[in-house]
């Protein structure tokens, strides 16, 4: 469990997050839903040690998040940012095998089960057959998957996405979030993501968090956002639930 107790992350002498208290399950497939500015990805990059608060204590199984090795939560979480790092040069392959570098290291001794791995996740993410191709020639959906698939190399319990289809189509976002939720049901994997689609979060998510002007506006199970005011206060315009055509889940309109 990840636990958040008094945690204040200070910008500028301006408060940018603030949060009480907040437990997130770290084997749901959670969603962080808010409007530009938050605090979102601050939320996720605390979650993924990339900084420290000014204040209070963030914890993953009883555990202080600080007190985790680098390597020991390279094992444990596993982080996809917003902007992904330059892979110029390398190949599908070559970039999903970065993701066993927690396991190995630069020196260390290669075995036939991290191919093994590997290869594993390339087929659950649908990009075996792209292993020899440049990373950066594929599109937009393929290449996201590449990093899932790197993320999925990693063996982590725990996977954080920070907004992975907000350069996406439609189709191309739809498939990603099928996948992790496909891959959080199937091998037990958590997911946390930031998406700015309250339908994806509809569709998809588990749990959610939601976020506004950097503290916690609601939490709770995904039935937490069959709420029109609620989500209408969220967002700062009128939002009308209705039933979905063909699928058992509600849609989201903008009035």
């Amino acid at each position: 469990m990840y636990q958040l107790n008094d945690v204040k992350v200070i910008r500028d002498q301006r408060t940018i997050l603030d949060i009480e208290q907040l437990n997130i399950d770290p084997h749901a497939l959670t969603v962080v839903l808010g409007h530009n500015g938050s605090g979102k990805s601050t939320l996720v990059n605390l979650l993924a040690n990339q900084f420290q608060p000014e204040q209070g204590e963030i914890t993953l199984a009883d555990k202080t998040l600080s007190k985790y090795s680098a390597k020991d939560l390279a094992r444990t979480v596993a982080y996809l940012p917003q902007k992904l790092p330059e892979v110029a040069g390398l190949n599908v392959a070559e970039l999903v095998r970065l993701g066993r570098f927690p396991w190995r290291g630069t020196l260390g001794r290669w075995r036939d089960e991290d191919q093994a791995i590997i290869e594993q996740a390339m087929a659950e993410t649908g990009v075996s057959e792209f292993k020899d191709t440049l990373a950066d020639q594929l599109s937009g959906g393929e290449r996201q998957r590449t990093w899932v698939a790197m993320l999925l190399a990693q063996q982590a319990k725990l996977m954080i996405l920070d907004e992975p289809t907000s350069a996406l189509d439609i189709q191309h976002q739809y498939q990603l979030m099928e996948l992790l939720s496909r891959l959080n049901k199937e091998t037990g994997v958590g997911v946390i993501v930031i998406l700015h689609d309250l339908n994806l979060a509809l569709r998809f998510a588990t749990q959610i968090i939601s976020l506004k002007k950097g503290k916690i506006a609601f939490q709770g199970d995904t039935d937490i956002l069959l709420d029109e005011t609620l989500l209408s206060d969220l967002y700062a315009t009128p939002v009308t639930l209705v039933d979905h055509p063909s699928k058992p889940h509600k849609v989201a309109i903008v009035c």
